[in-house]
């Protein structure tokens, strides 16, 4: 049987989570009391609400591995259902973390960082994954897809507070490469 063309071949990014991560604590921790109350990108979050939110997606992830056993498929809602879910959760979450210091969410995040790419580097990448990567069509993803779905959502919003307070840093081929990778499979969906 012949290889798939490269551009089908998965995308293991669960080594990446760790360099990832780091860059994120690093640029936390430089952060001025002023940085923490820049506007992003995003119209209604501020950089405090941007990391807010990359915790609380962190300990929910976490949180939902530890009750589902990799037994099948989540509840199939429909993508407007979906929107709603995650709009809500989002917002719960932001209201919830943003209250805390900038050293204790950095403290937190560091905590979830580890056990979230410890979680990611020990999933079987070929395995059903707790959750399907909807927005490129798939009603059953990988772990290799959906470990590269959630790297794409912490390379983007840290970014978002990079382009906020002006500190590049995770613009590269390593980093950067993979999110686009991972994007690009969602074309044909789109399309």
């Amino acid at each position: 049987m012949a290889a798939a063309p490269e551009a089908l071949q998965p995308i293991f990014t669960a080594y990446l989570f760790p360099k990832l991560e780091t860059k994120l604590i690093e640029l936390l921790r430089s952060l001025t009391s002023q940085d923490w109350e820049k506007q992003t990108l995003a119209p209604r979050w501020k950089v405090r609400d941007v990391a807010a939110h990359l915790l609380d997606t962190q300990v929910r992830k976490l949180a939902a591995a530890r009750q589902v056993s990799n037994t099948g498929t989540s509840k199939q809602i429909s993508p407007a259902e979906l929107a709603v879910l995650i709009n809500s959760l989002n917002a719960e979450g932001v209201r919830q973390y943003s209250q805390l210091s900038p050293g204790e969410l950095i403290s937190r995040m560091e905590a979830a960082a580890k056990e979230s790419a410890d979680y990611h580097q020990a999933l079987d990448p070929f395995a059903p994954a707790m959750f399907p990567v909807s927005w490129a069509g798939e009603e059953q993803s990988a772990n290799w897809f959906d470990t590269a779905r959630e790297f794409t959502e912490r390379w983007h919003h840290q970014q978002q507070i990079r382009l906020a307070v002006n500190k590049p840093g995770i613009m590269t081929r390593e980093f950067y490469y993979p999110v686009l990778d991972c994007f690009m499979r969602a074309l044909p969906h789109t399309y």
